[in-house]
């Protein structure tokens, strides 16, 4: 029987439902996977990804906490998890299919309980992109992302969102700049 967690553990790309709209996500250490979601949605390299976890110990070895101060990382992991994405330093485990153009990269802590189990059992984030083709709407329901990019796709968990109306605020941790709200 093929499940999310074999097709994440053999460099799939799965569909998936997070707090407002429908994710892209695969293993943030497969090259080729990362690779695969950026064709699928025409997105350049350079732009970077989110990594979306159920927990921050997830998220942990790919931030390099040596440049978060103490009192940036109590106020960063006190906005957890609430739908925000913060922009952290990134460490070396971050590699450019990741961190795009930056020395940072975008991660979030969801309750998304589909998305909060598929890291549990990998041990591990996954690469979060929203469901659709550069410029198209982001599918709001497994549904839509069937129909939308059906056979692209390796596998879709079909969930629901959390019922958010808007995709995650993005925010700078370091300097509270918002970059999306």
């Amino acid at each position: 029987m093929t499940t999310a967690v074999s097709v994440f553990e053999q460099g799939g790309v799965i569909a998936y439902p997070t707090e407002a709209v429908f994710g892209l996500g695969c293993d943030p250490d497969n090259q080729a996977a990362v690779e695969k979601i950026l064709k699928i949605k025409n997105r350049p390299v350079e732009k970077g990804l989110i990594l979306l976890a159920g927990d921050y110990q997830q998220l942990k070895p790919y931030v390099d906490e040596s440049k978060l101060p103490a009192d940036v990382k109590q106020q960063m992991l006190s906005r957890w998890p609430n739908g925000v994405t913060q922009v952290v330093p990134a460490s070396s485990k971050a590699k450019p299919f990741l961190t795009g153009q930056f020395s940072t990269i975008a991660i979030r802590v969801t309750t998304q309980a589909d998305v909060v189990a598929l890291c549990q059992q990998t041990g591990k984030p996954i690469v979060s992109t929203s469901a659709n083709y550069s410029g198209e709407e982001p599918g709001k329901s497994w549904q839509t992302v069937e129909q939308d990019l059906g056979s692209a796709v390796d596998f879709i968990i079909k969930g629901d969102t959390l019922g958010f109306t808007k995709p995650s605020t993005i925010i700078d941790a370091l300097t509270g700049e918002t970059f999306r709200s």
